[in-house]
């Protein structure tokens, strides 16, 4: 079996990318969740204000994951970190090291940059649980994910009487 390799995303991949999105997003049971599209990603990952990075893994030239992330900052840390986003092997080559491979590349970036840590969000039910805590991650079990999204963002941010 042929090492797997990890890249940075480029522009040319962004059709890869949409289709890793949508695999992933079929695999947590929301197949029509995905609203971006090739050229959204081109614009919003490779444009001149890059909203996200990408890494994609290889294996013997062949596209076998990705990881998408973004940035966030702490105030306790004083530093930057890695948000991850998507993450995505396909399944023939799980349990071949490729997200392995790609989460140390982010690992490898988070330390080059003095960046603090690396966060990411995992279903209750995804197997993948265990392959995080494995490498250190840490489940942080009083703290929930709220998300507001949808009508309900549109809501409140309609100006109110008491508004100043």
């Amino acid at each position: 079996m042929s090492a797997v390799i990890v890249r940075a995303a480029k522009v040319e991949d962004v059709e890869l990318l949409h289709r890793f999105s949508i695999d992933l997003a079929t695999y947590e049971d929301e197949p029509d969740a995905v609203t971006s599209t090739p050229q959204t990603l081109a614009r919003d990952g490779f444009g001149a204000d890059p909203k996200f990075a990408a890494l994609i893994a290889e294996r013997g030239g062949t596209p076998v994951g990705f990881a998408l992330y973004t940035f966030n900052y702490s105030v306790w840390t004083a530093a930057r970190g890695i948000f991850i986003e998507d993450i995505w092997v396909v399944p023939e080559e799980r349990r071949g090291g490729v997200a392995r491979a790609l989460m140390a590349a982010l690992a490898r970036a988070c330390v080059a940059k003095g960046y603090k840590r690396i966060d990411l969000n995992v279903l209750d039910w995804n197997p993948a649980r265990g392959f995080y805590e494995r490498m250190g991650f840490r489940w942080i079990k009083n703290w929930l994910p709220y998300r507001l999204s949808g009508e309900a963002l549109v809501s409140l941010a309609k100006p109110s009487s008491t508004d100043p």
